[in-house]
């Protein structure tokens, strides 16, 4: 018997029905639930499948550095496509016990709120709207939509016909996107280079990330020995070619150019399969290969294998997955990037010992390496061994990337998720947080010299250690797009570039127009290896290039001319005075303020290796913008901060405090104080 129509509504003419096995026509009832799934697939589709798909299609490294093998795509995309349709079809059949009207009526409500949840997205695209504003329009137009849906059934049979749009999506993924190669990777047909007469050199390339040559230089331009002294160290005994610039901001293109000597051509994968050429294959015939890849596969698994990897499985796809739909979804603005999953895991975490032993150095944590260093560099160097065949020792850290979780001293502390890294005292923190780790990388390039000396390498090898790009902390143009590119490309294109030759003793400075697609080449001419391929770099033993421009590819097949010259380091904002001293008499009491983590101050453990570092909170809506806050522990001020405008976190301030020695083991107190005219303190009641 078919189904009353809604009163106010035209009777919907029945349908052939669909057969069931026995070759019977189906009950007109599952007829109308079957119409109701298509419209419900349709519309899953447009809200989760097609927006994380294509996220993701366009992310091939977010499956790279998680080590996804192609089942683990294809389970992640099944998930994608299938589960939330069949969970809210389900649910929705089950109020078919209720009865026919509450059936027809809990339908109508899924279409509405589906329908705003695309509004949501699409006004997020299209529209300046945001937050509480976004979700009043895209209930109205959730509303509105299932009302049409009531009255006019040819919106019923459009939905219907959208539902082949899920298999459209999975389709697009695994054959058009530049994921597909991940799935579906062609054969390799990479070529060896051919050996030439002289030595075939060890060779030692470490390619860090994130790292504008900006932040390692002084006020003399020079690297920054006081607070850089391993990157100084290297720099006096090697080629810094100091006007070096990456050509991309994006990793999975800024990486293959370096390697195979060629610009960015097209959005390809990372991938050994979209590049058989490189660096790997060119010396793959005559070295061993001991590569330590993150978020490329470059290295063919002829050629090497890797060992270390972050957390793997379709456990955590699934679960990254889901976190980057939130933030799709979100009425807000978000970071819609599967590169906020790359973390490097520590040894400790990874189950890998410390390769180094323990060098007499009180002011880093030694004693900790397994829990603070992350476990690729410390497979890295158990491989930094002389061998009877020349070998290349590759690695390529995520280090200091974002997040940023160390302190200069090894330490890690945590952060919230959503502290912005823009806008109104973001920006100086965000800038504030990285040089802290990048102070913890020069350790980690310390250890790596140490290391190369004490096994005998170092004279002997060709040692590589750059960036693949930079990034901006340049108020309203942080980050690697467009923008900051145009705004700030001295701190996004510009990184360090060291080269020391085997033999190299005495440092020196080449200011060439260096392009990283020069790399490849340079490495080759080196190494007594002539690469069978057309390159577009230009090996240092060359003359340089004539032109001054920079050619850069925020985009593969797009380029950017910049100009060149070696830029100048940002100056930095002088610290505030009270930084630093100690908190005499109590001062008054003024206001209130909550901490997020208060509570991680009373039982503080050093030598654990975490520090509650970073310390986040709110104050009453009424403090004006711009307010100062002096953040001290155990008397003592550790760092100055502003009182932001308020966003969706509430009236928020974020202070960093790098300095290990404000802590001590147990019991620490937090003070934060309001600073008035003439740095006077109002202590504030903290929750």
């Amino acid at each position: 018997m078919a189904e009353p129509a809604p009163t106010g509504t035209a009777v919907r003419p029945a349908s052939t029905a669909p057969p069931v096995p026995d070759g019977t026509p189906a009950p007109a009832g599952w007829r109308v639930e079957l119409r109701r799934a298509y419209e419900v697939l349709a519309l899953v589709g447009l809200v989760v499948t097609q927006p994380l798909l294509d996220v993701l299609g366009r992310s091939p490294d977010f499956f790279l550095f998680h080590r996804a093998t192609s089942g683990d795509v294809l389970a992640l995309v099944a998930v994608v496509a299938l589960v939330p349709g069949a969970v809210v079809v389900l649910l929705g059949t089950a109020t078919r016990l209720a009865g026919v009207r509450v059936r027809a009526g809990a339908h109508t409500v899924a279409l509405g709120l589906l329908l705003a949840a695309l509004a949501v997205q699409v006004g997020r695209q299209a529209t300046p709207l945001r937050g509480v504003p976004l979700l009043v329009v895209a209930a109205l137009v959730g509303a509105g939509g299932a009302v049409a849906y009531r009255r006019w059934s040819v919106l019923g049979r459009v939905l219907r016909v959208a539902a082949l749009g899920p298999l459209v999506f999975v389709g697009l993924f695994l054959f058009a996107s530049p994921a597909s190669a991940v799935v579906l990777p062609r054969a390799h047909a990479g070529v060896d280079g051919v050996a030439g007469p002289g030595s075939h050199p060890p060779v030692v390339m470490i390619v860090l990330d994130e790292l504008p040559l900006v932040s390692l230089l002084g006020p003399d331009g020079r690297i920054d020995a006081t607070r850089y002294p391993n990157f100084a160290e290297l720099a006096g005994g090697s080629t810094w070619y100091r006007n070096a610039t990456g050509v991309s901001g994006w990793t999975p293109y800024a990486l293959p150019a370096m390697l195979t000597g060629r610009y960015p051509s097209a959005p390809s994968a990372p991938h050994y399969s979209q590049y058989p050429d490189n660096l790997f294959t060119a010396l793959g015939g005559l070295y061993d290969i001991r590569a330590q890849e993150s978020i490329t596969r470059l290295c063919p698994p002829s050629r090497c294998d890797q060992p270390v990897a972050p957390e793997q499985g379709l456990g955590v796809l699934v679960r990254e997955s889901g976190a980057l739909l939130g933030r799709i979804a979100a009425p807000v603005d978000s970071r819609i990037d599967p590169q906020e999953s790359y973390r490097e895991q520590t040894a400790a975490e990874v189950g890998l010992d410390a390769a180094e032993p323990v060098p007499a150095d009180p002011k880093f944590r030694w004693d900790s390496l397994n829990d603070n260093q992350p476990a690729r560099f410390t497979a890295f160097l158990a491989g930094l061994r002389p061998a009877d065949r020349p070998t290349l020792h590759f690695l390529h850290l995520l280090m200091p990337h974002a997040p940023w979780v160390f302190l200069p001293s090894g330490a890690r502390y945590d952060a919230p998720d959503d502290l912005p890294n823009d806008g109104a005292g973001w920006a100086e923190l965000a800038r504030t947080r990285h040089l802290a780790q990048l102070r913890y990388t020069d350790r980690l390039v310390g250890e790596t010299l140490r290391t190369l000396r004490a096994s005998g390498l170092y004279d002997r090898s060709l040692v590589v250690l750059t960036a693949d790009h930079g990034v901006s902390f340049t108020p309203d143009w942080q980050g690697r797009g467009m923008g900051a590119i145009e705004h700030a490309p001295g701190e996004v294109a510009w990184v360090p570039l060291f080269v020391k030759e085997p033999g190299q003793r005495a440092g020196r400075v080449d200011d060439r127009n260096w392009e990283h697609v020069d790399l490849l080449p340079t490495i080759a001419d080196e190494v007594n290896v002539r690469v069978p391929w057309r390159l577009d770099g230009r090996s240092a033993q060359q003359p340089p290039r004539e032109r001054t421009e920079k050619y850069f590819y925020d985009r593969p097949g797009e380029r950017v001319v910049l100009p060149g010259g070696v830029p100048a380091r940002p100056v930095p904002p002088a610290p505030h005075p009270l930084v630093g001293t100690t908190v005499g008499e109590r001062p008054s009491s003024g206001g209130t303020a909550s901490v997020a983590h208060l509570g991680a101050f009373d039982h503080v453990d050093p030598a654990a290796g975490e520090l509650p570092a970073l310390v986040w909170g709110t104050v009453p809506r009424e403090v004006p913008d711009g307010t100062l806050l002096a953040v001290a522990v155990n008397g003592r001020i550790g760092a100055v901060v502003p009182v932001v405008p308020p966003d969706k976190g509430g009236r928020r301030f974020a202070a960093f405090l790098p300095d290990d020695h404000l802590f001590r083991a147990g019991a620490n107190r937090l003070d934060i104080y309001r600073v008035d005219p003439g740095d006077t303190l109002r202590r504030l009641t903290l929750s």
